[in-house]
């Protein structure tokens, strides 16, 4: 079972992601989390990488295609995966599909967050104010991610919908209502 969940910064991908790779053991493949390893691994490419976070843009296709196409080759990869902020671009997209049928797979159901973007700005305010935010974690920055992912990322809501694959979820509901709503459009594609 190989799954994307979309949605815009603060939407709750990470948290239900951890969720599917408990239930399901499915391994959460965060492009976040791969970047932000490689930023403090040191090594020129987190260097570059931070750069191009700090400022909230895309990190190139090339090197985020990279990365995913070496991670899908781990054994714990074998039975499928939670794609996390990946895809972003429908190039980035097309390039996961070659990637998947070389391996013989697809993506079998991708999961749209459906969020407010006035309350994701309030929740990152939220998170300063108490200390659990991190360092492009702020109002500026998060304004930018959010006009980047309608901007790049949204179209991918078609290109998947097209194949039959999206389920809109509402991920302004609980965490425990997002999760089993993702729990029903898992199981109804097979998984």
């Amino acid at each position: 079972m190989n799954l994307v969940l979309f949605g815009p910064p603060g939407a709750g991908k990470g948290t239900q992601a951890k969720i599917l790779q408990e239930k399901r053991g499915l391994p959460q493949l965060s492009t976040g989390d791969m970047l932000r390893a490689a930023i403090a691994s040191g090594s020129e490419l987190g260097r570059k990488v931070e750069s191009i976070l700090a400022k909230g843009d895309l990190v190139s296709d090339e090197v985020v295609i990279s990365i995913i196409q070496e991670r899908l080759k781990k054994p714990d990869c074998a039975k499928g995966a939670v794609f996390d902020g990946f895809p972003r671009t429908i190039p980035q997209a097309e390039a996961l599909d070659k990637l998947l049928a070389g391996l013989s797979r697809k993506i079998d159901v991708v999961i749209e967050l459906k969020v407010n973007d006035e309350i994701l700005l309030d929740r990152v305010k939220q998170r300063i104010a108490q200390g659990l935010s991190r360092a492009d974690d702020n109002p500026e920055t998060l304004k930018n991610r959010l006009a980047v992912y309608h901007r790049n990322t949204a179209p991918l809501i078609a290109f998947y919908g097209k194949q039959g694959k999206v389920v809109t979820v509402d991920g302004m509901a609980p965490i425990p209502e997002v999760t089993k709503q993702i729990t029903a459009a898992v199981e109804k594609a097979g998984g």
